[in-house]
């Protein structure tokens, strides 16, 4: 970092401050955080494994879902593990390389995910505007190509953000982090440096980052109901939305979240400190846990490998006995 980073204790080490939560019930948040953890881990995995392992979800939509579940696990895997970790630590503490890699990651994950979400809108569109040469246009080479756009343009566009928050001034005797992981808002606020520039920054790369893809996904969805309102009947226009709806959820779960905790006015008091990592904590932990099921609970398809990948399970186990 460019210059010394210090603290009140004399180390180069960021304190945070966790979740505040009465101490008797700590131990029930602890627990609770721990079981979200699992659920997105085991669920996210089930959900991959089922794509890879079904002929029947070798499609794109099913590819591009697979990329979805990569970034919520390893999202949340950046920030939970450590946090529950702090919870039942005597002192909260990161060291300047790993909040700064914990910062740039989130940065960039959150990015991957806006991106990610838009090239699914695409692909959307294109099954209800286009049915007769969905497949032609998107092959498995072009969705792959889209899914590492997403990646790519998210953590190339996340490097500016990163690096001008890293080159801050961090005094001695700095407030301590106000929030469970290396956020960065939450870290701008600890600099003795004026921040006017970064969060300028933040507002302008937030344009292309999330509000450009979000423009996207609402212009795709308004030719979907261009297209759906020309259907013959109600059942496929029905059927046609209905393909639709998951992605809609996960996008209104994404944006309603992530605009509340970047995009917000520099001083607006609208969203105090505890607030503020409660929006963080539904982001990065309840919605994770929440898309495998939006995608999941309604879809035939999912359910019918799942029951398939079942039943090859209970005949492994027969011949093995």
């Amino acid at each position: 970092m460019g210059a010394a980073n210090w603290n009140e204790t004399g180390t180069s080490d960021f304190v945070l401050l966790g979740l505040w939560t009465p101490p008797p019930l700590r131990p029930l948040l602890w627990a609770a955080l721990l079981a979200a953890y699992l659920a997105t881990v085991l669920g996210n995995g089930a959900l991959l494994g089922l794509i890879a392992l079904d002929q029947r979800l070798h499609r794109p939509m099913y590819r591009l879902l697979a990329h979805l579940a990569l970034l919520d696990t390893a999202y949340v895997s950046t920030t939970l593990p450590q946090a529950l970790v702090h919870m039942v630590a005597r002192r909260a503490t990161l060291s300047p390389a790993r909040c700064g890699a914990q910062l740039y990651v989130g940065i960039s994950l959150g990015s991957c995910e806006a991106i990610l979400l838009a090239a699914m809108a695409l692909d959307r569109c294109l099954a209800v505007c286009q049915p007769l040469r969905y497949s032609a246009i998107m092959t498995p080479p072009h969705c792959a190509a889209l899914a590492a756009t997403a990646w790519a343009l998210g953590f190339l566009l996340s490097v500016p953000n990163a690096a001008a928050a890293l080159r801050l001034p961090f005094c001695p005797g700095r407030p301590p982090v106000d929030h469970f992981f290396c956020e960065l808002p939450a870290v701008l606020r600890t600099a003795c440096a004026d921040t006017t520039a970064n969060h300028m920054l933040v507002y302008g790369l937030g344009t292309p980052i999330l509000l450009v893809p979000l423009a996207f996904i609402l212009a795709s969805y308004a030719l979907i109901l261009v297209a759906v309102g020309q259907l013959p009947s109600a059942n496929s226009r029905f059927k046609a939305l209905s393909t639709c709806s998951s992605h809609l959820a996960v996008v209104g779960l994404f944006y309603g979240t992530v605009t509340a905790m970047y995009l917000r006015p520099r001083g607006s008091s609208a969203l105090p400190a505890k607030r503020h990592k409660l929006v963080a904590v539904f982001y990065l932990v309840i919605t994770p846990v929440l898309n495998p099921l939006i995608y999941s609970l309604r879809n035939r398809e999912v359910h019918a490998a799942a029951r398939y990948a079942l039943a090859r399970l209970r005949g492994s186990r027969a011949v093995l006995r």
